[in-house]
């Protein structure tokens, strides 16, 4: 058995001497790396809790009809860049450089990042504004998260990798809860704050890569396939914006997945991609190295990626909504404090995963990632059955164990997974492999949201407007209002919840006071109405979402476990196509697509070798 190092870095496997430039260079990458992918977790989650603020800086209902699509775009614009980008810019990366690629990264985000901050309109255009600049930084997100993995991979030695990617995705979890707390407290001083905090972060990041990172990988010639590029990022992003505006009331529906348009960019999207698809088995660069998928370990962790992603995404947003709607105002908080104490509460879930991440990263490294992932799946799905079986007004240390319990799953999953997939890729191949991880991931998020919000809102609409009409009625208002609200779509009141907004005070006005005395009106935006309002209804959805969610994790932990024992990709191997599936710890061609002699691009050049 033999693995290979190509003499300009550490990063096909050849450990380095301590002390040595490739050791101490391992370790700055890895630093301004994990830089980088917090920087840009902590920018979306730092967005998300703050968009009542932002909203209310630029004078903008969020939730008036004519505004929910800037809502919409602000929840999910970023997501929706970075999941068209990231394969072109990987594929960039491999060509160009992963490093130049990746510093043009930090630049762009942290360059939008100052224009967000200094947004000088209000109303439609200062919305148009900001979701114009959060495309340009979902760029620059684009451009870190499909080259970060690539950088990391190639520099740190095969047995370290593992380690690596677990505090590398540490980094990116604790952004993302850090960003909840911290965007409540930065939200309360200035919007605009929000956004200001990036700069000197980017700034500093941006200035170290360009003087400490250095291309250790492999880079390939290659011509850029245009088309591939065209129609993979028109077909995605026709996906993509169909299952956003999905949630959207269409007519007289609560949703909108049976609108023209809606079902035009579904439809025309999946038929654009699968043009994409025959245009890449045609050119002599694929943009989508579609060969990839005959590697094992490359295909199932990439699908149990997708699949955990699936099972998460919208899973998350769900136990915000019910924290900030439901348990938060019961337990005597106001609506408006709400996103601060949820991201506070959540804080469990990312401590499993700050434990869990390392640990498994480090463990596969000398066991494989199958254990570890398989394992992480199982325990997630657990952890969804048993919140399945809370009811509304939870005790909180069984909801944080829970919380925890699944953190610790995720955690277990994410690091072997990733370093799986990143071992089993050719070594020129390593950017667009990376960037098509990361596609499948974001994908997943956006496919989640747009799933769990859909099951919600279809199991809300079975049961509230009944319920919503009888109580406002016995409160004093008018029936004829009552059932103009109740029938209002459930979406205004997710996402009233979600922006930490009075729902009942949305929905009614402020015009509907005068109808009733002012005991019933303060009864009726109380911090208990909407929550035993919504409480049942709210549940059999979550519970339906939960399911979900456990059978995603069932699913990817069978994809996981189909992966095989641990395997490294070795380019200079002539083994068969399972080889590398037998053994403990195999190196091989695990079906060579790289090996193929009619493409240039992907033809061994001589590499120095050394035994394992």
């Amino acid at each position: 058995m033999a693995v290979q190092t190509n003499g300009r870095g550490n990063g096909s496997g050849r450990p380095a001497a301590p002390d040595s430039p490739a050791d101490r260079y391992k370790w700055t990458a890895l630093s301004n790396t994990t830089l980088g992918i917090f920087m840009a977790a902590l920018d979306s989650s730092i967005v998300l809790i703050s968009l009542p603020a932002i909203f209310r800086g630029i004078h903008l209902d969020p939730l008036q009809p004519a505004n929910i699509g800037y809502l919409l775009w602000m929840l999910m614009g970023y997501l929706v860049v970075t999941a068209v980008l990231v394969v072109t810019f990987g594929r960039l990366g491999d060509i160009f450089g992963r490093v130049r690629m990746y510093n043009s990264g930090f630049a762009v985000f942290s360059g939008a990042s100052l224009a967000l901050s200094l947004c000088p309109f209000t109303g439609a255009k200062g919305a148009l504004w900001l979701i114009g600049w959060r495309v340009v930084q979902g760029i620059g997100g684009a451009l870190l998260m499909a080259n970060s993995t690539a950088i990391l991979t190639d520099a740190f030695p095969v047995d370290e990798r593992g380690m690596a990617m677990g505090i590398n995705m540490v980094a990116a979890i604790a952004g993302s809860f850090i960003g909840l707390v911290a965007g409540g407290i930065l939200a309360a001083v200035d919007w605009r704050a929000v956004f200001w905090i990036n700069v000197p972060i980017g700034l500093f990041g941006t200035v170290w890569a360009y003087l400490k990172l250095r291309e250790v990988g492999v880079t390939t010639k290659a011509h850029i396939d245009w088309w591939g590029n065209l129609t993979f990022g028109v077909g995605l992003v026709m996906i993509l914006i169909g299952l956003t505006y999905g949630l959207l009331p269409h007519g007289h529906h609560n949703m909108g997945w049976t609108g023209p348009w809606v079902l035009f960019e579904l439809l025309g999207g999946l038929s654009i991609l699968a043009l994409f698809g025959w245009i890449e088995t045609r050119v002599p660069d694929p943009m989508f190295n579609l060969s990839l998928f005959k590697i094992r370990a490359f295909w199932t962790g990439n699908m149990a990626s997708l699949l955990s992603a699936i099972g998460r995404g919208g899973l998350q947003f769900m136990l915000i909504i019910w924290l900030q709607g439901i348990w938060l105002p019961l337990h005597g908080y106001s609506f408006e404090r709400t996103p601060l104490w949820a991201g506070i509460y959540m804080l469990p879930l990312t401590f499993g995963f700050l434990v869990a991440g390392p640990v498994s990263g480090w463990l596969s490294d000398r066991h494989g990632a199958r254990p570890f992932a398989t394992g992480g799946m199982l325990v997630a799905a657990l952890s969804f059955l048993l919140l399945s079986f809370l009811p509304a007004n939870f005790s909180f240390p069984i909801f944080g164990s829970l919380l925890l319990l699944n953190g610790i799953g995720m955690g277990l999953f994410a690091a072997p997974n990733t370093t799986g997939i990143m071992n089993s890729l050719p070594a020129r191949q390593r950017g667009v492999g990376s960037g098509m991880r990361a596609t499948f991931m974001n994908a997943g998020m956006v496919l989640s949201i747009g799933l769990f919000f859909s099951l919600m809102v279809l199991g809300l609409a079975a049961s509230l407007p009944h319920s919503m009409s009888a109580n406002l009625q016995a409160n004093g208002v008018a029936p004829a209002t009552a059932a103009k609200v109740a029938n209002l779509p459930p979406v205004g009141s997710l996402f009233s919840a979600f922006l930490g907004y009075n729902p009942m005070e949305k929905l009614l006005g402020s015009a509907s006071a005068a109808h009733v005395s002012a005991a019933q009106w303060a009864t009726i935006t109380g911090k208990k109405f909407f929550p035993h309002l919504i409480s049942g209804p709210f549940m059999k959805g979550l519970r339906i979402t939960l399911l979900a969610s456990l059978v995603m994790s069932l699913i990817a932990a069978w994809a996981s476990w189909m992966r095989g024992a641990k395997y490294v990709h070795d380019e200079g191997s002539a083994a068969g196509p399972d080889r590398a599936a037998e053994g403990d710890s195999q190196v091989g061609a695990f079906g060579a697509p790289s090996g193929d002699d009619s493409n240039p691009d992907q033809a061994p050049e001589p590499e120095q070798w050394v035994p394992a």
